[in-house]
């Protein structure tokens, strides 16, 4: 116990380390041990006792022992804080045994979000553990991955709210109404998936950052391993929403894109990675900074990418007719002159060409080659297709006529700066709600320019990470089926209230440039909460006498964890008063069990659940199952 007391108290003496109820935080020192911080080194280093424990001579080096500093760490006599010695004490750990001691499966809980707990508000940056791990069987994450009944159903349209019956089919008895699902995404996800799968054209999400500078409803400076976990779960089912021709963007900044990249070859794989998007999101300049972020990036993925090389002229921008003329009255109208130089080396098409006003002879410059073979040159000077500058004196360029632009579509680039900034998005928000929703909202352009590439009218969208709504307010203006899913309240008071007044007719954004007048309809509907409603009624509690009035509800009517002991719970209840808020608020969420947040479909009929008639109802229509 000495060179716990010693490592204790050193450690104490870095702020960093240290809670706001003056206790260790023992998984930030695992974290940077995890990492071989430097600092952390440094400072044991600094300590003659630390120094001989923690570190082994090999050669003339001094190592750093990270296993056996790890292990010491991990023993559940060192280093408790007193949310661990408490849940020690009411037996929720298990066998005495840590996540890593363990052949279980093991899934990260949340507060808000079911997969990772901690981390996701504000207030859970001052927490002593940053994850917290529960333990479970692989049955039981079949059974957290159900399909989950649906409640709150209601069609919106310009005529008002009415109670949802039933949805919209087409004649292969697939949903043809617009979605927006209050719920978790994962959950989500897997309750949409036999409905979707294989029917999505495009996926565009702009996930936490990573950063801790985000002002949204999620705090997302997880860490650095559970952030890609938590990109991992939602990544790996959305790829089977994907049609074959279809296409995903992540919209990402510096802090995770460098990892999300490689994670992504490994689910979409690499052979279907096709660019990273640079969108130019603000022009204002940070003058304390080292260098001013001006940009994010958007990671873009195929379904299959040999689909597209086959069928390119389906990814493109609609032409606008921009820079076209016809400076010498050509009969088939307007035209632009495009480069006759293509990069690579093509022995075919590796020759002279004479400049018939000046005589200069022109060739293809290092590593490149014209654009076609000689033969094929001949014929499109025949037809006077190619052109030698504004003045008749440099090398050659083809004509592209404005009406086979306008069939073909124009490519776009990989650097977007002409599709508004967050600024505009930000006025945008003024002006749908008086006040700022987001810090950093996406333009209604900056979406329009995705959609455009890489969908047609009807297709659907999905966007599981709504946010603000633009995804889906561009969608519904650009006639699109769209599918947005957000967790957090204000997908109410936003989303909701956003597409309402784009149902209405609505005048910003993009309105304007696709002539939006107003109309069509979409379907809100909840997945029905059971213990989320718990978790989600500790985690607004502001005091410990709220917190015990929801214990005594959970004891009555909630599902709790198998191994919970009530009768040590209450035998502890002093001990849980004398911990911080934050700490009684995990002990509670660490008591539910999490397999039981939402209602599944198969315990639909089961009476301990009340699920309305109504909501059986219409969840058997979406399931497209018969009355039982």
């Amino acid at each position: 116990m000495e060179i716990f007391k010693e490592l204790e108290n050193h450690l104490m003496q870095n702020p960093d380390f240290v809670s706001d109820t003056n206790e260790l935080k023992k998984w930030i020192v695992m974290d940077k041990a995890y990492d071989c911080d430097e600092s952390l080194i440094l400072s044991l280093l600094e300590n003659k006792v630390l120094k001989q424990h923690f570190f082994k001579k090999i050669g003339e080096s001094l190592v750093f022992d990270q296993k056996k500093f790890m292990l010491f760490l991990e023993q559940k006599n060192y280093l408790n804080d007193s949310f661990t010695k408490y849940k020690n004490k009411i037996g929720l750990n298990i066998g005495g045994k840590y996540l890593n001691q363990r052949n279980e499966v093991a899934l990260v809980w949340p507060f808000k979000d079911c997969i990772l707990e901690g981390g996701q508000s504000k207030d859970d940056q001052k927490k002593n553990e940053i994850l917290f791990n529960e333990i479970l069987a692989q049955d039981e994450i079949y059974q957290l991955l159900e399909p989950k009944v649906i409640t709150a159903g209601k069609r919106i349209s310009s005529e008002g709210e009415t109670d949802l019956v039933s949805f919209n089919r087409n004649s292969e008895g697939n949903i043809t109404d617009n979605l927006l699902i209050k719920g978790n995404n994962l959950l989500a996800l897997y309750t949409l998936l036999e409905q979707f799968k294989g029917q999505v054209k495009l996926i565009y999400i702009d996930p936490p950052y990573n950063t801790g500078n985000d002002s949204f409803g999620y705090n997302d400076r997880f860490n650095h391993a559970s952030w890609l976990t938590f990109m991992k779960n939602r990544l790996e089912v959305a790829k089977q929403f994907l049609r074959e021709d279809g296409v995903i963007f992540v919209s990402c900044d510096d802090n995770e894109f460098a990892y999300l990249k490689i994670l992504m070859d490994d689910i979409f794989k690499r052979e279907n990675f096709l660019n990273d998007i640079i969108w130019n999101s603000t022009k204002s300049v940070t003058n304390t900074a080292l260098v001013s972020v001006s940009h994010t990036h958007n990671l873009v993925y195929f379904k299959n990418l040999p689909y597209f090389t086959k069928n390119r002229n389906e990814f493109r921008l609609k032409e606008t007719g921009e820079g076209f003329s016809n400076p010498d009255f050509d009969p088939r109208g307007p035209w632009k002159a495009d480069p006759f130089q293509v990069g690579g080396w093509r022995p075919k098409q590796q020759y002279e060409i004479i400049n018939p006003h000046t005589g200069v002879i022109y060739r293809p410059n290092d590593g490149n080659s014209w654009k076609n073979e000689k033969k094929v040159f001949d014929e499109l000077v025949k037809e006077n297709r190619i052109v030698f500058g504004t003045n008749g004196d440099s090398g050659p360029y083809r004509k592209r006529f404005l009406t086979e632009a306008l069939q073909s579509g124009k490519v776009a680039k990989t650097l977007w700066d002409d599709v508004g900034t967050t600024t505009s998005g930000t006025r945008h928000h003024l002006d749908l709600f008086s006040k700022i929703i987001f810090k950093n909202p996406k333009p209604e352009t900056f979406l329009q320019r995705i959609l455009e590439l890489s969908t047609k009218e009807n297709d659907i969208v999905l966007d599981f990470f709504l946010g603000s709504g633009t995804t889906v307010a561009v969608a519904h203006k650009m006639k699109r089926q769209y599918i947005g899913v957000e967790q957090m309240d204000y997908i109410d008071t936003v989303c909701k209230e956003r597409l309402k007044k784009v149902i209405n007719g609505e005048k910003g954004g993009i309105s304007k440039s696709v002539d939006w007048k107003g109309g069509s309809s979409f379907v809100y509907f909840e997945l029905k909460k059971y213990n989320q409603g718990f978790m989600e009624q500790i985690e607004s509690a502001r005091d410990t006498v709220t917190l015990l009035d929801i214990w005594e509800s959970m004891k009555a009517h909630s599902f709790l964890n198998y191994n919970v002991d009530l009768k040590k719970q209450e035998e502890t209840i002093e001990d849980f008063k004398g911990l911080a808020l934050n700490e009684q608020k995990q002990v509670l969420c660490s008591l539910l069990d999490k397999n039981q947040l939402y209602v599944n479909l198969s315990s639909l009929d089961d009476s301990d659940y009340h699920c309305s008639e109504s909501e059986r109802q219409i969840t058997l229509d979406f399931y497209k199952k018969e009355d039982r």
